[in-house]
């Protein structure tokens, strides 16, 4: 098994959509996947992600929408048609049969010789580097043994495409991040197309060639993962792609190609990303990372005073929530060793801070009746 067969050359999901009832648990969606690629489909509960990967792998019809591979259109046929390999988050191993067993079950229902299926089985499992537990029970083996094995029975078929349904929640920590390089491994050494639904952005960014966020069965931002990570299309990716400081503020004025911002007297200036004019409400966010502690006193744009809350050991870094003056929650990291009860300044580089524009379904609260006339001081210390 050096590599699979691709089967094609891109995989279209046109204007894909699946409703339960009244509910629109996926809504739209338009992706193309190029033969090869590892896509992860990424998101909260309930936003559509594994309702995306049953329709592509025939468990869920759709109602409306069509998918192809290049000019075939595969929604119409079954799932054993389809030619795809699935994982799923709870292995789905058949207890009573050996490791070898299951892994060769496919290829026993496609009735193919023995010496192939034979070979195929053995590769396998080499692959997953499982061979000393060839002879074992599912029951025997560890989580990730089990993930493994269900692996290689997804991959020993050579299908065109590899669809992944969380296939790590159920393990620990430890044991995610060996299967995250297996896995990378093998979509490589195999040459796979891959489509994998995770929850978890440290995951899809690790594994991925490209991201698909989405959000109430809706496609929010599709994009590379630095794109995803640095350039966040609106403040909903960006609150899941790990900027878990997000402000409500309103838009005061232009500072050349940034933006001042500012909501009850806490005043910063930031990268607008989008069309953002004074007086709009929006969100103003920041990496944990992007927050640089000093010294108290220090004065310069985007430096605010404040008392370090919280402290979380982290090994070389330090996790920590601390409040400013004017009672904003500011969550940071830091190789300082800081302890609850310091007075700190924080400050922000401008062009780290992101400016979403707000939307209606959750707009910002808390914020100046009338900004234009209220008390605005030069960029600079806040608080």
């Amino acid at each position: 098994m050096t590599g699979t067969t691709p089967g094609f050359s891109q995989l279209r999901l046109d204007g894909v959509s699946r409703r339960f009832g009244s509910q629109d648990a996926l809504a739209g969606l338009d992706l193309t996947i190029r033969t090869g690629e590892f896509i992860a489909l990424l998101g909260p509960s309930g936003c559509g992600k594994s309702t995306a990967l049953n329709c592509l792998a025939g468990l869920l019809p759709l109602t409306a929408g069509s998918i192809w591979q290049d000019e075939r259109r595969v929604d119409t046929l079954p799932p054993e048609r389809r030619g795809f390999g699935m994982v799923f988050q709870n292995y789905a191993l058949f207890p009573h049969m050996s490791v070898r067993a299951n892994v060769a079950f496919g290829l026993r229902m496609r009735r193919l010789p023995r010496d192939e299926i034979r070979r195929r089985t053995a590769e396998a499992i080499r692959l997953v580097r499982l061979e000393e537990h060839a002879g074992k029970l599912p029951g025997q083996l560890s989580g990730g043994q089990q993930q493994r094995v269900a692996i290689a029975r997804a991959v020993v078929l050579e299908p065109s495409l590899v669809l992944m349904d969380e296939p790590l929640s159920n393990l620990d920590a430890k044991l995610r991040l060996e299967m995250r390089t297996e896995i990378r491994r093998l979509h490589q050494s195999l040459g796979l197309t891959t489509v994998y639904v995770t929850h978890d952005q440290e995951e899809a960014l690790s594994l991925a060639d490209r991201l698909v966020v989405l959000r109430a069965g809706r496609v929010q931002q599709i994009g590379s993962p630095q794109t995803l990570h640095t350039r966040p299309a609106n403040w909903h990716v960006a609150d899941f792609m790990g900027y878990r400081n997000l402000w409500p503020m309103r838009a005061v004025s232009p500072q050349g190609a940034l933006v001042a911002v500012e909501a009850d007297g806490f005043r910063l200036v930031g990268d607008p990303m989008g069309d953002v004019a004074p007086g709009d409400a929006v969100m103003a966010g920041v990496r944990p990372e992007d927050v640089r502690v000093g010294e108290p006193g220090e004065a310069a744009t985007n430096t605010m005073p404040a008392e370090i809350e919280v402290v979380e050991y982290q090994g070389r870094e330090l996790a920590a929530e601390a409040r400013t003056t004017t009672g904003i929650r500011v969550h940071l990291r830091t190789d300082r060793r800081v302890a609850p009860g310091d007075a700190v300044a924080l400050s922000i580089d401008p062009e780290r801070l992101l400016v979403f524009p707000s939307d209606s379904d959750e707009a910002p609260s808390a914020l100046p009746a009338d900004p234009a006339g209220a008390r605005l001081a030069e960029p600079g210390l806040v608080g």
